[in-house]
């Protein structure tokens, strides 16, 4: 209906509807786009501002319109040395990339389908000339890295219903929010100050350990998108016990939480379907600070398997 369509990614808001509906979806490096000046990258460092797309071509100029800091931006990372659209037709020079189609922290595969977008993706990258090899990060398979995530999640959530409440002028009720929401919120109000900070540091270290891998010599980490093929709708709404649809998110969508975690720049690219025409998404996740090479390879990959005639089937 539209060119863009803006969306919010805090462990994957951008991404995981963008694999689900056959869209682009980048989410941007910490303090890419400014979210100034009504709040700021220190109260919410796991969210970002950008959108959903068709086309790598449309995602990029985007970016190129609302990239940038704002006075007082606490997070500003490096510019391009060029304009984010002019990288869309260049051509990558020879990339290492890791595949991870396990679970991390385990040695179960993602759904084969999802697994088999992925490789098919990495075919792709091979034929143009890149090394393609099954690794990953040590650090993904840190179980414990979600109990950093997830009491900053829970504290983001309590904050983001007391900014709600200043601007309706009144107390935000469970009647307002739907109920793994106002469950998050519940949690954040419980946790004390210092158990955040020491949330943040763990997350800080967490990142430190993440993004070493890159900065031993890899450029890309290539997984599928999703753990699971697209659900029905509402399958991951459990309003009796919101607790049980949060829990089936950790299968759904287990790649996408981390680069919110350490700041970096990952994308979305809707590369296949699903034998019954569900999308099926690639997710690439860079160094921090490098939309400009996952819109190179976004934009390989989009001229190898174009995706813009591609619909999925409607349902009466």
């Amino acid at each position: 209906m539209v060119p863009f369509a803006h969306a919010s990614d805090g462990g994957g808001s951008i991404r995981i509807p963008a694999a689900c509906c056959g869209l682009v979806g980048l989410k941007l490096s910490r303090g890419r786009t400014s979210v100034g000046p009504m709040s700021d990258e220190l109260a919410r460092p796991l969210s970002v501002q950008f959108a959903v797309t068709r086309s790598v071509r449309d995602t990029a100029a985007l970016l190129d319109a609302v990239a940038g800091p704002e006075v007082g931006d606490p997070v500003v990372p490096t510019a391009p040395a060029s304009r984010y659209a002019s990288q869309v037709n260049i051509e990558p020079a020879p990339l290492r990339i890791g595949l991870m189609t396990t679970l991390p922290g385990t040695t179960d595969p993602a759904d084969a389908e999802c697994v088999a977008a992925a490789e098919r993706t990495a075919r792709v990258l091979a034929a143009a000339g890149h090394h393609v090899e099954v690794a990953h990060p040590a650090a993904f398979d840190e179980t414990e890295r979600m109990t950093a995530f997830i009491p900053i999640w829970s504290a983001m959530a309590a904050a983001n219903l007391i900014a709600i409440a200043r601007r309706i002028g009144r107390d935000v009720t469970p009647d307002d929010v739907e109920p793994l929401t106002w469950f998050l919120a519940e949690r954040g109000r419980q946790t004390t100050g210092g158990e955040l900070l020491d949330a943040l540091s763990a997350m800080g270290q967490f990142a430190r350990r993440f993004t070493q891998w890159w900065d031993d010599g890899w450029d890309l980490l290539l997984t599928p998108t999703l753990g699971e093929l697209p659900p029905r709708l509402g399958v991951l709404q459990t309003p009796e016990d919101p607790v049980v649809g949060f829990a089936k998110g950790g299968t759904f969508t287990p790649f996408t939480p981390v680069a919110n975690q350490t700041g970096q720049p990952a994308i979305s690219l809707p590369v296949a379907q699903s034998a019954s025409g569900l999308p099926l998404g690639a997710h690439f996740i860079a160094a921090p600070g490098r939309e400009d090479l996952l819109l190179q390879v976004a934009g390989l990959v989009e001229r190898a398997l174009d995706w813009s005639h591609r619909r999925a089937p409607t349902h009466g």
